[in-house]
């Protein structure tokens, strides 16, 4: 029994407990009705990068460096990384319904698809079957910790329906919103992944830092590319934001910065869900540079996080995450 030493190993290791973690997730989903198996094959769509499985098993791999392998441990890891990925595709869905987006992963959403009503059963389905799979784990300190991780994520997106047309949005309450939606769930992957490998106190709130700084600065990259990026790249439908008014990172900044004119300006491209002006304008007051540089300043925050964690590939995969979480384009 060995641990992983090197950065090739851990990569083929990955790549076979992901194809693992993705398994649980369908075996988990399979139902003796039709309808619920083909709208869990469409779903299943929306895994793309599989970012917080990632989190999952690379956290457990980094406190346990050294140490036996220990088939138990994995296992439990591979099902807590199903679990967290049904949380978030449940958001996902719930979100686009929200959103009435048309278009998720380069595929139309399920609402768009089949009507909200089945969307919204089909978030609740994946949300409920998360909680069947996590108790087979039979740790209850563990469901009570993802349920509080959901209370989290449904808590930051009523708070952000409760400022939707907000103008005067603070900078702090944007920051506690993206938190909730999207920091505590990447939190919550790395810290319970490291509790669940038996990591001390001490490193299991190190690397629930890391994955809420991680968490942050994805969702301030998402704000950037609502504004500049590309449709065909990106994979789901940009500008929704706009749509309904939802102030994003480089907005926010952008209004507080405005002179009255430009501040007036601005606001009629916002009702008009104009994003060539709102580009145009939102650079004029270098607000996008300065939403930049604060999803830089949670990667390297994430980054430090990780200094007293012993050195190894998985250490060092984690820190490749962080850094590539503002360089994606998509």
């Amino acid at each position: 029994m060995k641990t992983l030493l090197n950065d090739d190993e851990i990569a083929a290791s990955l790549a076979e407990r992901l194809d693992r973690v993705a398994a649980r997730f369908a075996g988990q989903l399979k139902s003796d009705l039709t309808p619920v198996n083909a709208l869990a094959r469409h779903v299943e769509r929306y895994r793309g990068k599989m970012l917080r499985p990632t989190l999952v098993i690379i956290s457990g791999w980094a406190v346990r460096e050294g140490e036996p392998a220990d088939e138990a441990i994995d296992a439990r890891l591979d099902t807590l990384a199903a679990v967290v990925e049904m949380i978030h595709m449940a958001t996902l869905v719930h979100d686009d319904v929200l959103d009435e987006a048309e278009m998720r992963r380069g595929g139309q959403t399920v609402n768009s698809l089949k009507g909200n009503e089945t969307a919204v059963m089909l978030g609740d389905f994946l949300i409920a079957s998360a909680f069947h799979l996590c108790s087979s784990i039979g740790l209850p300190w563990l469901n009570g910790a993802l349920g509080e991780t959901t209370t989290q994520l449904c808590s930051g997106e009523i708070l952000q329906l409760t400022h939707r047309g907000d103008l005067k949005l603070a900078q702090a309450t944007y920051a506690d919103i993206i938190r909730r939606k999207t920091g505590v769930l990447s939190g919550a992957c790395c810290g319970l992944a490291a509790r669940l490998a038996h990591a001390d106190a001490s490193t299991t709130t190190l690397l629930e830092r890391y994955g809420e700084d991680l968490g942050m600065a994805f969702q301030i990259q998402d704000d950037i590319l609502d504004l500049v990026g590309d449709e065909r790249v990106v994979g789901k439908t940009l500008g929704i934001d706009l749509q309904k008014g939802k102030l994003t990172l480089p907005i926010v900044i952008h209004l507080s910065r405005a002179t009255p004119s430009i501040r007036e300006e601005t606001v009629t491209a916002i009702a008009d869900c104009d994003r060539a002006t709102l580009l145009r304008l939102v650079a004029g007051t270098d607000s996008l540079v300065a939403a930049r540089t604060e999803a830089m300043r949670f990667v390297e925050s994430a980054k430090g996080n990780l200094t007293p964690i012993r050195e190894s590939a998985a250490k060092r995969l984690l820190s490749s995450i962080a850094d590539a979480t503002v360089e994606r384009s998509y």
